[in-house]
């Protein structure tokens, strides 16, 4: 494991306009310093959206195209959640792109219901998580932030924990902006990882505000990195040394109960 430096883009999407978010996106990347891991917010290719059948891609479609070629130009892996279609399903679908292409996908398990996406998205039934430059990642969307147990850091057969780092993308409103605050922090500290939280900004097309609030929390549950409430980048670097000696300073997972999800 080594130190991973990362970047979050904090944006206010174009509604209905992949073509603009992607050229917004690709201005943003030329800026960046040199990365490993690249952070894009929920449904970035479109704003948080109900009509999936007018926007959806398929699998690995010209995003996942698009994507790969940044990831091989940035020498970085680049993940966000974009509205994907599978025969007649429709998923709010985790993607992480490397140079070599699609690496992961993770669809959303908790549909935001007061929105009405349990009527437009099938739900996710399976965590996945990816290594990168030695840590392991573990990638959440949105409304997936209010279910500790679906996130729960468990102990593997071999000893390591299930994952280093908690990515959550989103599309947050500005109304319950202090549940996100709370809830990444309680999020990293009972799960002694790193949390890596990426919203957007602005009103979309249903004239919903966004106020940002992208950070980075430590495995202890303090805020390293905060982006504030206008666009623009988070960067920073997560050091391993910090999170395997708080594991080991204060070894709360020996004690953690296990839990089994039913579909």
């Amino acid at each position: 494991m080594k130190a991973l430096r990362f970047a979050a883009l904090q944006l206010d999407l174009v509604w209905e306009n992949p073509q603009a978010n992607r050229e917004m996106i690709s201005r943003e990347l030329a800026q960046l310093p040199p990365v490993d891991l690249v952070l894009l917010p929920e449904m970035f290719t479109t704003g948080f959206h109900m009509e999936p059948e007018r926007l959806a891609e398929p699998p690995e479609g010209e995003t996942i195209d698009w994507l790969t070629e940044l990831a091989q130009r940035y020498r970085c892996v680049i993940g966000g959640s974009l509205i994907t279609q599978e025969d007649s399903f429709f998923f709010n679908r985790f993607v992480l792109v490397g140079k070599e292409g699609l690496l992961l996908e993770y669809d959303k398990r908790h549909l935001f219901r007061m929105g009405d996406e349990h009527r437009y998205y099938r739900a996710g039934q399976e965590l996945g998580w990816y290594p990168v430059h030695g840590w392991k990642l573990v990638p959440q969307i949105c409304y997936d932030l209010r279910f500790p147990v679906w996130s729960r850091n468990t102990l593997r057969d071999d000893g390591e924990m299930t994952y280093d780092l908690l990515i959550y993308v989103a599309n947050w409103p500005q109304a319950r902006q202090a549940h996100w605050e709370t809830l990444l922090r309680a999020r990293a500290i009972e799960n002694q990882a790193y949390v890596i939280g990426v919203n957007r900004v602005g009103t979309d097309g249903r004239g919903i505000v966004y106020a940002g609030g992208s950070q980075c929390i430590d495995p202890k549950g303090e805020v390293v990195a905060h982006a504030g409430e206008a666009a623009g980048l988070l960067t920073g670097t997560l050091a391993p040394e910090l999170l395997q000696a708080y594991r080991q300073q204060f070894p709360a997972w020996q004690d953690g109960d296990v839990f089994e999800i039913y579909p």
